[in-house]
């Protein structure tokens, strides 16, 4: 069975979230400690949503450092799938797993709302069992959620479609409505949306689970 790595920091509050939409789609979860320095025995990670360490400094800046980032790094660059969703993809651009940075959002003010987001790319271990075009419904939860990058950046992103989501209605000041992005080899995404609070029906929404699905894809492809 696929077992799928879910980061715990100081100040997260999403693992559990993620961890229920993973079982909820047949895959195993399994928390990883902040402090450990492996992430021996999963197919893919989860960099989940939070406040890793308060968010002091910048969000991501201090989780960037903890002993298991090393071990994601690795495993990233040894091929595997990992997605950071929300203070994950914060942690993720830190790390420099992702290029550019997330910046406090357009208006100055904390967002807590579904979002619709389309599908701007299929090519990546997070949409694989999407199509181009496709609109999900997504919450958002966020401060700092307003995605920055260079013009130069924004450029290599756009000519190789690694803009895997974007906003229908930017919330946040994203340039180039950018919700998600991946990197140059396809098996690091980073998304602001919540795709395990959109994964039962009861929530209202089940739009997150083509995407989570996607990433139980991949892990299996990898193991």
């Amino acid at each position: 069975m696929t077992t799928v790595g879910v980061v715990q920091f100081p100040g997260t509050n999403c693992e559990l979230d993620a961890l229920e939409a993973i079982g909820h789609l047949g895959g195993t979860g399994q928390l990883l400690w902040h402090g450990d320095d492996t992430v021996a025995g999963v197919d893919a990670v989860i960099v989940p949503g939070g406040f890793a360490h308060g968010d002091y400094l910048r969000p991501g800046a201090i989780a960037r450092f903890s002993p298991v980032m090393q071990a994601v790094v690795a495993f990233a660059r040894s091929g595997g799938p990992v997605v950071g969703i929300c203070n994950g993809f914060q942690v993720l651009t830190e790390a420099g797993l992702l290029p550019g940075a997330l910046q406090k959002n357009r208006d100055l003010k904390f967002l807590c709302a579904m979002a619709e987001v389309q599908v701007a790319s299929d090519n990546s271990v997070f949409t694989s069992r999407t199509n181009v075009g496709d609109v999900l419904r997504i919450p958002v939860n966020h401060f700092e959620g307003n995605y920055t990058c260079s013009a130069e950046t924004l450029a290599e992103l756009e000519a190789e479609e690694r803009v895997v989501l974007r906003y229908v209605d930017n919330p946040n000041g994203s340039v180039g409505d950018i919700a998600g992005i991946c990197n140059g080899t396809r098996n690091v995404v980073g998304l602001m949306p919540h795709p395990e609070r959109a994964s039962h029906r009861l929530l209202g929404s089940e739009d997150g689970l083509p995407l989570l699905g996607s990433l139980l894809d991949a892990a299996g492809v990898t193991a």
